[in-house]
């Protein structure tokens, strides 16, 4: 029997709470849990389940971050199966797909479901190892956290006694979903509710035997989504008028909530999901002041506050007990305790059809990276780095010039080929688009300018072999 534990990191969310350094392109997940330079939530949670009895992760993500989970899982020479969903359906069906690949080579293989934006503290795979045979057994094991306080945005699981065949393993009694102030701190004083980790096990035929008697609907719009999927460059694509007939729900309430296979295992480890501005300053590295200091940050009689800062000095004086996060199109500012509402400056942002909610000006694209440096009603002006191999065609409009800065690119105008030098300038036409392709084996960047027009939509790649 292969029992090889198969780690399933779910990487779906907008964690608009963490505005401005999370957005709907570049959420949580992917930024870096310590500032710049350290892994990110998602490396983190890749990273702390590998080797040994940990087989090579599956990750279920949305189509639009496949390119980023792609080149975070190379960064760590991590092996992976990469699932994208073009269209967001909660955490079942996520989880059902990737069950459902899993039990193609692998019926009775272990899932371990995983968040992949917490911050965990301590000794987490012993106790998932001795769920183990637990798990094997039929058990659906959820994982619960001691609570420490009456926290209103989460969910509890209530113990309802231990099981005599299965050593630390608990009956559930109760999922009780984000309760008012009251009733969380009657949870904690019972002594018997645990927070729900959003952690998992299970062998991955019980989930599907599961999805088959309680949610066939979804079932099938999954099974039919992997059948008519397609191998794409960095994830294998889910079929789209299929997927989005599964039911939107997590697992949790669809299943869990109803299976009498489930079961309550607390774990002894410091979590947090890190859902707001404050929690990230819970979780930080403070100084004898209490402060979070990320970046190039001077603090003046200023105590218990977060600062973030990416490319500029912020400076803060006088302050207790505040939230400052500077990114190069955003500054938040905000008091501790009141980050939960961050989320209502994202609503306004996206109802305005602000583009702050939805990316930086640094994005990530198949062919490499672009970074809008200034934009105004007279010119654009941006930086673009090409990876190794890799070609985009420029849309042709007025006034366009590109300058090269570091390495060489080969320059294809339709009709001749040239080299671009760093340092020389090339005029664009309009009448025709440019084809840009690095044939060398480091990144080239140049600057793309442009006169009184924006820049448009991203090009689009042209892969070599």
């Amino acid at each position: 029997m292969n029992s090889d534990i198969h780690p399933v990191v779910l990487c779906g969310g907008s964690g608009s709470r963490l505005w401005p350094m999370s957005r709907a392109q570049s959420p949580k997940q992917f930024q870096s849990v310590n500032g710049a330079g350290s892994l990110t939530f998602f490396q983190a949670t890749v990273q702390r389940h590998r080797g040994g009895v940990f087989a090579d992760p599956y990750v279920v993500t949305s189509a639009q971050h496949a390119v980023v989970v792609r080149r975070q899982l190379d960064a760590l020479q991590c092996p992976a199966t990469v699932l994208a969903e073009p269209v967001a359906r909660n955490t079942g069906p996520a989880v059902l797909a990737a069950a459902l690949q899993i039990a193609k080579t692998d019926p009775k293989g272990l899932m371990l479901v995983l968040p992949s934006d917490h911050v965990i503290i301590g000794n987490l795979n012993t106790p998932i190892m001795q769920m183990r045979q637990a798990a094997l057994d039929g058990r659906i094991v959820i994982f619960g956290i001691k609570p420490t306080y009456p926290e209103t945005g989460y969910g509890y699981i209530t113990d309802g006694g231990s099981f005599t065949e299965h050593k630390d393993l608990h009956r559930v009694a109760e999922f009780v979903e984000k309760p008012p102030l009251s009733r969380a701190a009657h949870l904690i004083q019972s002594g018997f509710a645990y927070w729900a980790s959003g952690i998992s096990l299970f062998m991955a035929e019980t989930i599907i035997e599961e999805f088959k008697r309680l949610d066939r609907t979804t079932y099938d719009a999954v099974n039919n989504a992997l059948e008519r999927g397609e191998q794409g460059f960095h994830a294998f694509e889910l079929h789209a008028d299929s997927f989005r007939r599964a039911v939107n729900e997590p697992t949790e309430r669809n299943i869990f909530e109803r299976s009498p296979a489930v079961s309550l295992a607390p774990l002894d480890v410091q979590w947090s999901d890190v859902g707001c501005w404050t929690s990230m300053h819970a979780i930080g590295t403070q100084d004898e002041s209490g402060n979070v200091l990320h970046g190039d940050v001077i603090t003046v009689n200023t105590e218990n506050t977060l600062v973030k800062a990416e490319k500029r000095l912020v400076a803060v004086v006088g302050m207790s007990d505040v939230i400052v996060v500077d990114t190069p199109d955003a500054v938040l500012v905000t008091q501790r305790g009141m980050c939960q509402n961050v989320k209502e400056v994202v609503s306004t942002l996206k109802d305005e059809q602000r583009i702050e909610a939805v990316r930086h000006v640094t994005r990530d694209h198949d062919w490499g990276q672009s970074q809008q440096l200034l934009n105004n009603s007279d010119y654009d002006m941006s930086v673009i780095r090409i990876n190794p191999g890799a070609s985009i065609s420029v849309d042709p409009l007025p006034g366009r010039q590109l300058i090269s800065v570091h390495g060489k690119l080969e320059v294809f105008d339709g009709l001749s080929r040239r080299k671009l030098e760093a340092g020389e300038r090339l005029m664009l036409g309009p009448d025709g688009s440019a084809h840009l392709t690095n044939t060398a084996n480091d990144p080239v960047e140049a600057l793309l300018v442009t006169m009184n027009a924006a820049l448009v939509a991203a090009p689009e790649i042209v892969q070599h072999g």
